[in-house]
């Protein structure tokens, strides 16, 4: 994602979403805009290709606040400029593979995970592969990451990118699963560590999400998710505006339902931290649909008052017959 310059109308008076435009749509609906969107990210190289993408299977896209208006452009920041802003060090991005950075992260899961060597991970929704090559060498040659993504061609570009990776770190401990998050390839009980970066908001059935990550993880195994949750419900024309869906915004969920839902399947040690840098950030950056949500909302409130970015951690619970 190259900089550039965007057009100067986004505001409510320009473009004023509605309920009545943007109907809700079911789960596989849900999906198909979620898996095209990202489709064309892997494709396109950025956020802006999404906005096409969402424009042509959307029927209300055709308003002026789509790309085809021309009214709120392209992006403004780069994927590196994103990461450094919500917490990615020099040295991580500087060791990383460049092209699996397509900018989609909310937060540093690697960083939050404290992984060991020879832990087995799992990154759920794994995109080009970002967060996959950046838990490998932390795992060693005797770890292993497993990447789970629902859309081919981000698969595709995972694949590719893994060459780049093993070239760099003489490591061969990645590797890519084509999965929904709900249903995950992954046996029973054998993995360390669940990580996620951004993208479990884009789930229609989050309660299964989080029962498939009680299922795969070992006893004594973590999570460390970063993704954006509600501080309060959001209007229900954002809730129903199909590009902020894909954007990981109208399909996030209050913090307490997250904490309710860890509780109910017995976690420990849940811990959710609020970091406001990603939408301070998205804000800075000028995002045209950050900017289109803002003018959605209710006056005299703004975006951080209704989302976060969320650090949440937790630990499944050993039992009583094991040691761990």
């Amino acid at each position: 994602m190259n900089d550039q310059t965007k057009s100067p109308c986004c505001g409510p008076d320009c473009c004023p979403p509605t309920s009545e435009s943007k109907p809700q749509v079911n789960a596989d609906t849900v999906r198909d805009h979620v898996r095209a969107g990202y489709s064309a990210i892997a494709t396109g190289g950025g956020w802006s290709a999404m906005q096409e993408s969402v424009t042509s299977t959307d029927p209300a896209g055709s308003s002026c606040c789509s790309p085809a208006g021309g009214c709120c452009g392209p992006v403004t920041f780069s994927p590196d400029q994103l990461a450094k802003a919500i917490g990615y060090d020099a040295d991580e991005l500087a060791g990383s593979v460049e092209e699996a950075n397509l900018g989609l992260s909310c937060g540093n899961p690697t960083a939050l995970a404290s992984l060991k060597t020879g832990e087995v991970v799992i990154d759920l929704g794994s995109g080009g592969g970002f967060d996959c090559f950046l838990a490998g060498p932390k795992v060693g040659p005797n770890g292993r990451v497993i990447g789970v993504d629902m859309t081919p061609d981000m698969l595709s570009l995972a694949r590719k990118n893994t060459a780049m990776y093993r070239e760099r770190t003489g490591l061969d401990n990645v590797e890519f699963r084509l999965g929904e998050i709900e249903n995950l390839p992954v046996a029973d009980a054998s993995v360390d560590v669940v990580i996620s970066n951004c993208v479990l908001n884009l789930s229609p059935d989050k309660p299964r999400v989080w029962a498939e990550i009680a299922r795969v993880l070992k006893p004594g195994g973590r999570v460390a998710v970063s993704d954006l949750a509600l501080r309060r419900e959001l209007p229900d024309a954002v809730k129903a505006d199909v590009e902020a869906l894909v954007g990981c915004v109208a399909g996030a969920v209050l913090i307490d339902e997250i904490r309710d839902a860890l509780v109910d399947l017995g976690f420990d040690r849940i811990t959710l931290n609020e970091k406001p840098e990603y939408i301070d950030a998205m804000g800075g950056f000028q995002d045209p649909l950050y900017a289109r949500i803002a003018s959605s909302l209710p006056s005299g409130t703004r975006m951080s008052d209704f989302v976060t970015s969320l650090d949440i951690a937790a630990v499944k619970p050993c039992g009583t017959s094991c040691c761990c």
